[in-house]
């Protein structure tokens, strides 16, 4: 499985983004899809997750609210629309992909990474 971030850029604190990860393979409708975000100096931090089919959604708390996390099975792509953007926001962002549902904001459980895409926000 390979996966592809895009749509990261620059953008002024109230604003929005949507971020999408393409990703190759037969099997991405039966996996799990989730984004984490690294901000300088820190680790990488579990963001939103969604299951194989679409039906279930899990979010950091900080998030709650201002980002959604989508997918297109036909089009083997996973979405994370930002609003409401703020600069503790800032961060490079990361899709991911894993088998199965438990425990999805654990880090450990995501066996492939896209390569990252930065979001700045200025405030």
């Amino acid at each position: 499985v390979q996966l592809q971030a895009s749509g990261g850029g620059l953008v002024q604190a109230g604003g929005s983004l949507r971020l999408s990860c393409a990703a190759s393979g037969r099997t991405f409708s039966s996996r799990t899809m989730g984004w984490f975000r690294q901000a300088p100096g820190k680790e990488r931090d579990f963001v939103a997750a969604i299951s194989g089919g679409g039906g279930s959604t899990y979010y950091a708390d900080s998030v709650k609210g201002r980002l959604t996390i989508s997918r297109d099975n036909a089009k083997n792509t996973v979405y994370l629309q930002m609003n409401s953007l703020k600069s503790e926001d800032t961060a490079v962002y990361y899709c991911a992909t894993r088998p199965g549902w438990l425990s999805v904001s654990r880090r450990g459980g995501y066996d492939y990474w896209g390569q990252g895409t930065l979001v700045t926000v200025s405030s």
